[in-house]
């Protein structure tokens, strides 16, 4: 018994979601492409000429659909996680300077999901990292602000006058 181009092509999507290539919110895309990839394919077959179908390039919105809010897609293999980790990325050959401008990406734009993003930006503002350096520190001594580093180190006059007089 044959199926029915429906069936096919719910079959195909079914199968792309059991293994994890293919997110729930994209089922009905997919499942739209698919039916009409496989009407166009029998047409040809019914009328004996096969020619190779264009492939639609990506475009630059492409990427912002595959940032969510807790999942990011990999454009190149359809996989969901995270955040696009180097180790990933260079399974595909790229790396995230090449994957941005592959897909068209700011490069200000995180490759992580929406709530990683947020969860780190809350993190750095909790410990304050840039406070802890010593290039901050300089900048707030000179700011009028007391170094405690300084207020440690400084010695007395008296001290430096009766050390100075003592090897002589």
């Amino acid at each position: 018994m044959t199926q029915t181009l429906l069936e096919m092509a719910k079959d195909l999507t079914r199968s792309l979601v059991e293994i994890g290539n293919l997110s729930a919110e994209n089922m009905q895309d997919v499942l739209q492409q698919t039916h009409s990839t496989l009407s166009v394919l029998r047409g040809q077959e019914e009328s004996g000429a096969i020619t190779t179908l264009p492939v639609a390039d990506a475009s630059p919105a492409d990427w912002r659909k595959s940032i969510r809010k807790h999942a990011i897609t990999c454009l190149e293999c359809g996989l969901a996680m995270k955040q696009l980790s180097i180790r990933h990325l260079g399974l595909h050959g790229l790396d995230s300077r090449s994957y941005r401008m592959k897909y068209a990406i700011p490069r200000t734009q995180p490759l992580a999901a929406r709530t990683t993003t947020e969860r780190r930006r809350q993190v750095v503002q909790e410990i304050r990292p840039w406070e802890k350096s010593s290039m901050y520190r300089k900048g707030q001594a000179h700011n009028g602000h007391p170094r405690p580093e300084l207020e440690a180190e400084t010695v007395p006059e008296e001290t430096r006058a009766s050390s100075a007089e003592a090897p002589a």
